[in-house]
């Protein structure tokens, strides 16, 4: 594909920009969200706005890509694919993190501190216990078979296609369960890939 058209598509679920790779450290967290959840590509050498800017050495950035998914991510990243694209003097690395069959995945983010992360939209976001108990069984080769839905479960499924995320209190409202019931109905989706559970913040919430 176009770098061009690459860039167009915006940043997302499965696209990352990265000015530089200034650390391991922060490169980690990102290869692993793409990683844990569909795959994706990072474009080193693009700023948030999109613009080429590229890179000053791309020997070193590389060097710090490999690092990161070598010995700062475990188990670690083997399957990533990197590749330089020249656009008017400039060198782009357009680094592929395809979906792995290893998950969970977690990134160092300090001496002796591992975590997992996901990708939610645009940004790579911790995981929780229960997420990360949910990835172990989303392999790639041997995700659940989705199910017929019911008009409850259907609802979060409409709910989510406008707004970004939906709470418990919000679905217990919105289909008048109680706690309950209304939990054991979102971690149903969570399990069968329909929806992502996030907990890291004050109150838990869920993804499309």
């Amino acid at each position: 594909m176009d770098i061009h058209e690459l860039i167009a598509r915006g940043e997302g679920e499965e696209l990352e920009f990265k000015q530089k790779t200034t650390h391991p450290h922060r490169i980690s967290r990102t290869l692993v969200s793409l990683a844990n959840t569909r795959g994706g590509q990072v474009l080193v050498g693009v700023d948030d706005a999109g613009r080429i800017l590229g890179v000053r050495d791309a020997e070193e950035e590389l060097f710090v890509l490999r690092e990161a998914a070598e010995h700062y991510v475990e188990p670690p990243l083997t399957t990533l694919r990197y590749q330089e694209i020249e656009e008017d003097g400039r060198t782009v690395l357009i680094v592929t993190v395809p979906e792995s069959a290893q998950k969970p995945h977690r990134a160092q983010v300090a001496p002796n501190d591992w975590r997992g992360f996901v990708r939610v939209r645009d940004a790579s976001v911790q995981t929780s216990g229960l997420t990360e108990k949910v990835l172990e069984r989303q392999q790639p080769e041997s995700r659940f078979e989705q199910i017929p839905l019911n008009k409850q479960e259907l609802a979060v499924i409409d709910y989510l296609k406008s707004h970004p995320r939906i709470t418990l209190a919000q679905f217990m409202k919105l289909v008048n369960f109680g706690k309950r019931r209304a939990y054991q109905t979102l971690i149903k989706l969570v399990l069968h890939g329909y929806i992502r559970h996030h907990d890291k913040e004050k109150e838990p919430y869920y993804t499309a």
